[in-house]
C-alpha cells in the first residue's frame, strides 16, 4: 500500500510544477500605437546599435545617418528580421523537444471481484507504470533532425538580413538619385525660363519669330514638369527608405543623411572570387544544405523506427488481499505489417526533393551571379562614355563663359550652353546610377558588401533571436 501511494504522490508532484498560461492579447490598434511611437532617437535603439557596434555611438542621436546606422536601426525595427528570429528560436525550442525522453505512463486498474477469491477485500487494484525505452539511435536521430533545422532556422536570420540591408541600400540609393536629379533639374528649369523670358523679349524687338518663342516654352514647360517629378520621386524614396528601416515617415523627416558613398564606384570582385563568395557565403545556400541534412535525419529517424521500442511495466497491485510487485515488461512494439517501408520512402523522397532544391538554388546563384558580373562591367563602360561626354560639355561651357565675358557672344547662347551641360550631368547621373544598381545587384549575388562602408553588415547583426 505504502508503494502505491508512492508513486501516485511522485506523479502528482510532478503535475504540481506544470506551467500556468498568461494570455497576451494584440489588437490592431495597439500595433498601430506602437509603429507611430517608433524614432531614430530611442535609448533602445541606442543601446542595440551600440551592442551591435561593438561602439558607443555619440552623439546621440547622430548628426548624420549613413548606410550601416540605418541598416542597424532596420535590423532593430524591420518586422522581416524579427519574423526570422522568431522562427529561429521556435526551432531553437524544438531541439530540446526532439531530445525530451517520452513520459511513462500511469495507469490505475480497478475491478471488483463476486464471488472474492481472495482473503481480502473483493478488490483489484493499484498503479503501475508504462515506461517507454527508445531504441536504435531514435532519440538522436531526431534531435539530430531538430538541430540542423534550427541551424537552417538562423542562417535564414542572416539572409533576412541581408534582405533588410539591401532594401535600406535600394532605397538610399533611390533617394540619393532623385535628390541629385531635382537639384540639377531646378538648375537647368530656371535656365530654361531664362531662355523663355529673353525670347519673349526679342520677339517684342523683332529678333524672335512666335514659332520661336513657342518652342523656348514648350522646353521651359517640360523642364518644370520633369522637375515636378522628380521632386516627387524624392518623396517616394523617403518613404521607401522609412518603410525600408520598418518607421514612420516622421522618424526620418529633418535628419541629415550621408549619402556621398553613392556617388563613387565600388570596385568590382575577379570574377573566380565572385562565385567563391556566393556560393560559400550565401546564408540561403548554408541554409537549403542545413534542410538537406535534416532530411537526411529524418530518414534515418523512419529507418530507426523499424526496430520495436521497448516498454517496462513497474507497479504495484493489490489482488483480493493478496499484495503484488511486478518488474517485467508492458510491452514491445511491433512493425511486422510493413517494417514502416511506407514511412522510409516517404522520408527518401523528402531527401531526393531537398537535394533537387539544393542544387537548382546553386544553379540560379551562380546564373544571377553571371548576369550580375555582365551588367556591372557593361554599365562601368557605359558610365565612362558619360564621363567622356560630360567632360566634353564642360569644356564647351567654359568656352562660352569666356566668350560671354569677353563679349564675344549673347546672354542667351551662353544660358544655352548652361542647359546643354546640366542636360550632360543629367545622363552622367542616369550612368552613375546605374552602375550603383548594377553594383547592389552583384552584392545580392554574393550577399557580401563590395565596398567597405556597409562592411559585416550581417556577420553579427540582426542575428540574436
Amino acid at each position: 500500500m505504502r508503494r502505491a501511494l508512492l508513486i501516485v504522490f511522485i506523479t502528482l508532484t510532478g503535475l504540481a510544477g506544470c506551467t500556468t498560461y498568461h494570455p497576451e492579447p494584440i489588437t490592431p490598434d495597439r500595433l498601430a500605437r506602437q509603429f507611430e511611437q517608433r524614432s531614430l532617437a530611442g535609448e533602445k535603439l541606442h543601446t542595440f546599435i551600440a551592442r551591435e557596434s561593438g561602439h558607443d555611438v555619440t552623439p546621440w542621436p547622430p548628426t548624420t545617418w549613413n548606410r550601416r546606422l540605418l541598416t542597424l536601426a532596420a535590423f532593430y525595427y524591420n518586422p522581416t528580421l524579427d519574423l526570422a528570429r522568431a522562427q529561429w528560436n521556435t526551432a531553437r525550442t524544438g531541439i530540446g523537444v526532439a531530445d525530451t525522453s517520452p513520459n511513462p505512463i500511469l495507469q490505475l486498474p480497478f475491478q471488483h471481484s463476486t464471488p472474492n477469491p481472495g482473503p481480502g477485500s473483493p478488490f483489484t487494484w493499484g498503479p503501475s507504470l508504462d515506461i517507454t525505452i527508445e531504441t536504435a539511435h531514435k532519440r538522436r536521430y531526431r534531435t539530430d533532425q531538430a538541430t540542423h533545422l534550427s541551424e537552417a532556422a538562423r542562417l535564414n536570420t542572416i539572409a533576412a538580413a541581408w534582405t533588410v540591408s539591401s532594401r535600406v541600400r535600394n532605397a538610399m540609393l533611390a533617394l540619393y538619385a532623385a535628390r541629385t536629379r531635382t537639384t540639377l533639374l531646378s538648375a537647368k528649369a530656371q535656365a530654361k525660363r531664362e531662355i523663355t523670358g529673353m525670347s519673349r523679349r526679342r520677339l517684342a524687338v523683332g529678333q524672335y519669330s512666335q514659332p520661336d518663342v513657342d518652342a523656348a516654352v514648350l522646353a521651359d514647360t517640360q523642364a518644370q514638369s520633369d522637375l515636378a517629378t522628380a521632386q516627387s520621386g524624392e518623396n517616394d524614396a523617403q518613404a521607401q527608405l522609412a518603410a525600408a528601416i520598418g518607421v514612420p515617415v516622421t522618424a526620418i523627416e529633418g535628419i541629415t543623411l550621408d549619402l556621398s558613398a553613392f556617388g563613387t564606384v565600388p570596385p568590382p570582385l575577379p570574377a573566380k572570387d565572385a562565385q567563391r563568395a556566393a556560393i560559400f557565403h550565401r546564408a540561403d545556400l548554408r541554409a537549403s544544405l542545413a534542410d538537406y541534412a535534416a532530411a537526411e535525419s529524418a530518414l534515418q529517424l523512419q529507418i530507426a523506427k523499424q526496430y520495436p521500442d521497448i516498454h517496462l511495466g513497474p507497479g504495484y497491485t493489490y489482488d483480493t488481499g493478496t499484495e503484488k510487485i511486478a518488474f517485467g515488461l508492458a510491452g514491445i512494439t511491433l512493425p511486422i505489417f510493413d517494417q514502416n517501408q511506407q514511412n522510409i520512402r516517404q522520408a527518401e523522397a523528402k531527401r531526393s526533393e531537398a537535394a533537387v532544391r539544393t542544387g537548382a538554388l546553386q544553379d540560379r546563384i551562380i546564373g544571377d551571379l553571371a548576369h550580375a558580373l555582365t551588367r556591372y562591367q557593361s554599365s562601368i563602360k557605359a558610365l565612362r562614355l558619360a564621363d567622356t561626354h560630360q567632360a566634353s560639355a564642360r569644356r564647351q561651357l567654359d568656352s562660352q563663359a569666356t566668350a560671354f565675358s569677353h563679349g564675344n557672344t549673347d546672354r542667351l547662347t551662353f544660358t544655352q550652353a548652361k542647359v546643354d551641360y546640366q542636360t550632360s550631368e543629367i545622363t552622367h547621373l542616369d550612368a552613375l546610377v546605374a552602375v550603383q544598381h548594377a553594383a547592389g545587384a552583384l552584392e545580392d549575388a554574393m550577399q557580401q558588401p563590395l565596398g567597405q562602408g556597409a562592411a559585416s553588415l550581417t556577420s553579427r547583426e540582426g542575428t540574436t533571436p
